[in-house]
């Protein structure tokens, strides 16, 4: 379990302001100065020892991210480009950071963005962040009056700003290549790569783009050392702290700062009061957002919640929001509507994904019912795999992999509700 001593995010539940003050007293803005004067390429590789990987899913080294960025500045800027999009259904944790320590965030942007040579930030929020959003633009105005941004940003000599972007709640902005677009005032749909960002991002100029959380733990991790940050959680490759977001059959939903590799029953019945019901009346899990496989109860009895340890069981960590589903829940409407959700808010420029999602979509709202015959499962576990891997950006993969992992752990239930249905059609 965590200590105290070790938690970054300090006012995660808002116990207290958010504001510049408050934010300086927990830390905030210390030594930031200091930091910047020992150069680039020691922030830079602060970060590869840290071990941080990207906090928005996708799991990539932050350090060796950054490293991508070209050397010199040439006559295109260089960008910063911070995802706020999380409209991941199950997550919950970036918003927390926006509305309660969001000086975090501005000071990690600071940071960040200086390592990169980058001059200007962008932050893409979730248009339906209203509340967080307006918080944020207070910090931001906070740090740009008390001379922590904008010109000469923390007396360092480095000039550096902040812009706040509202997205118009689409789904598919969340993936990077697809936020470049809706940024520069276009569709929000995907890139193909290669170019990537890093050598032709915003406006073709090179690019990061990073989530909310892994900017956030930036200063924290430079303030106490890349060592620090990776002698939490469970090894080299999964160091460090994550937030966790715990909804569905709890009894107290919520989101926590915990250490890397803490076993998933430990977490759910530590911070979240346990399961309705009691642990036995676990059905399943969707450890990651709604994207990543379910899990059976008898493999969250032991499974850690880390990178590695669930693409081991043939799941993910994701954004570490886990979905907690007890015994009443019927799991096959479950991962029916979650279906719904990736067909609604698919962009359409890929076919398989176009129309493969409401393929999808429509063999499970028949399998809700039973009205199908057992060869449909291989025949829609077949339409998962042909747009599985098959699309630009990764949003077909996440719409195949919550019904491949239904059919791998309840495929029994989904032929005895077809079975069921056939047999009071024939009485009828």
């Amino acid at each position: 379990m965590l200590q105290d001593k070790d938690r970054m995010f300090t006012n995660l539940y808002g116990f207290e302001p958010f504001n510049l003050d408050a934010a300086k007293k927990r830390g905030d803005w210390r030594d930031t100065k200091e930091i910047m004067a020992k150069g680039r390429d020691w922030i830079i590789e602060e970060m590869k020892t840290s071990g941080l990987r990207g906090r928005g899913g996708a799991g990539f080294p932050t350090g060796l991210k950054w490293s991508f960025m070209p050397k010199e500045v040439t006559d295109r800027p260089h960008y910063l480009v911070i995802n706020a999009d999380e409209s991941e259904p199950g997550t919950c944790k970036d918003r927390e950071i926006m509305r309660h320590d969001p000086h975090k965030l501005v000071e990690g942007a600071l940071l960040a963005s200086f390592a990169m040579q980058s001059h200007h930030a962008f932050i893409y929020i979730r248009g339906e962040f209203v509340h967080e959003g307006t918080e944020l633009v207070r910090a931001i105005e906070e740090a740009r009056e008390a001379g922590l941004i904008g010109k000469n940003a923390c007396g360092s000599g480095w000039d550096f700003d902040i812009t706040l972007h509202r997205g118009a709640g689409a789904y598919i902005c969340g993936e990077e290549t697809a936020l470049l677009e809706s940024l520069e005032g276009k569709k929000g749909q995907p890139r193909n790569k290669p170019p990537f960002p890093a050598m032709a991002g915003l406006y073709s100029c090179p690019t990061t783009i990073n989530n909310v959380e892994t900017i956030a733990a930036v200063p924290e991790i430079l303030k106490r050392g890349g060592e620090w940050f990776s002698k939490l959680g469970k090894d080299e490759k999964n160091s460090g702290t994550k937030l966790f977001c715990i909804s569905g059959h709890v009894n107290s939903p919520c989101v926590v700062e915990e250490e890397m590799g803490i076993r998933m029953k430990d977490l759910i019945e530590t911070h979240a009061g346990g399961v309705r019901g009691g642990w036995d009346n676990l059905k399943a899990v969707i450890p990651g957002g709604s994207s990543c496989p379910l899990l059976p109860a008898e493999i969250c009895d032991t499974v850690l919640m880390d990178f590695d340890s669930l693409r081991e069981v043939n799941s993910g960590l994701g954004t570490a929001g886990l979905i907690v589903m007890d015994k009443s829940t019927d799991i096959i409407y479950a991962i029916a509507r979650l279906s719904k959700f990736y067909m609604h808010e698919s962009c359409g420029q890929c076919t398989p994904c176009r129309e493969g999602t409401g393929w999808m979509w429509r063999v499970m709202t028949r399998l809700v019912k039973g009205d199908a015959t057992l060869d449909e499962i291989d025949m829609l576990l077949d339409i998962t795999k042909e747009v599985e891997g098959h699309t630009i950006c990764a949003l077909g993969d996440a719409a195949a992999w919550p019904i491949q992992g239904l059919m791998r752990h309840f495929r029994d239930e989904v032929e005895e509700r077809i079975l069921a249905y056939r047999k009071i059609a024939k009485a009828a």
